[in-house]
């Protein structure tokens, strides 16, 4: 790969690295920076932030990398149910930034399992070192909707909503008020996740499917329940149930003869 191509790719990894590990601790824009202020690890902008997610960052400085990368390790030091006493103490006049905490920390780790540090995350901005397994989905817009529709057509084995409703909802592990009315709605089939929601939920999807008596999480990995997912919706959009040029009063026609007509 040419020096040129390797930089555009390692940009566009770290952008995608970012996003997703905002949206799988569900924070703000704000938390990192206020965080690696408040803890003196470094400085952070939330432009900085912001221009790293949308690929509008070219040349970074290092105290940004040294930052990240002490706050990750930082937080995979924590407990994995509750935050050490320090850092709780640290943070005890700072309720926006504990609570954001307390409610998720997770960090970035490898492939295998060591937290990333400020090298590794350089080394993935400029191309060096791809994303880890667990973090490289990047689900393409275009084919959210989709998977969508294979998720709920999957967790409800094909019943009705509201058949299904209460034993999913007690499967889905986030406990976010948002999330699970995301959730809710994704699966009622009245939203769509976008691709970003998509790759920060599939962690806790995998679960869903796990505490629902499917599988266990050993028997699928992230990479096997995307393509699964991709291979459903594929099957969606070709089944011959699918509404197509018909239209859906057509389609609802031939159910009824099907089925037949109660008299």
């Amino acid at each position: 790969m040419a020096l040129r191509d390797e930089l555009e790719s390692g940009r566009d990894a770290f952008a995608h690295l970012i996003r997703v590990w905002h949206e799988r601790n569900g924070w703000s824009q704000r938390v990192l920076p206020a965080l690696a202020e408040r803890l003196e690890l470094g400085r952070v902008h939330n432009s900085q932030l912001s221009n790293l997610r949308n690929r509008k960052l070219a040349s970074p400085g290092p105290e940004l990398f040294v930052a990240l990368g002490r706050l990750n390790q930082l937080l995979a030091a924590q407990q994995a149910a509750a935050l050490e006493p320090p850092l709780e103490q640290r943070l005890e006049d700072a309720q926006e930034l504990l609570q954001a905490l307390r409610h998720s920390a997770l960090p970035l780790v490898g492939d295998d399992g060591t937290p990333l540090g400020p090298a590794q995350l350089f080394e993935i901005f400029v191309g060096l070192r791809p994303l880890p397994a667990a973090f490289d989905w990047r689900i393409a817009g275009p084919e959210a909707a989709g998977l969508s529709a294979a998720l709920a057509e999957l967790f409800t084995a094909g019943r009705p909503w509201r058949l299904c409703r209460d034993q999913l909802l007690a499967a889905y592990p986030a406990e976010k008020r948002q999330r699970r009315e995301h959730f809710a709605a994704v699966m009622a089939g009245q939203r769509d996740y976008s691709a970003e929601e998509l790759d920060a939920e599939l962690p806790d999807l995998r679960r869903t499917l796990a505490a629902l008596g499917a599988l266990d999480e050993s028997d699928l990995s992230a990479d096997q329940f995307l393509e699964l997912l991709r291979q459903r919706a594929q099957r969606l959009l070709h089944s011959p149930g699918s509404v197509g040029a018909e239209g859906l009063g057509e389609a609802i026609r031939r159910g009824l003869q099907g089925g037949g007509q109660a008299g």
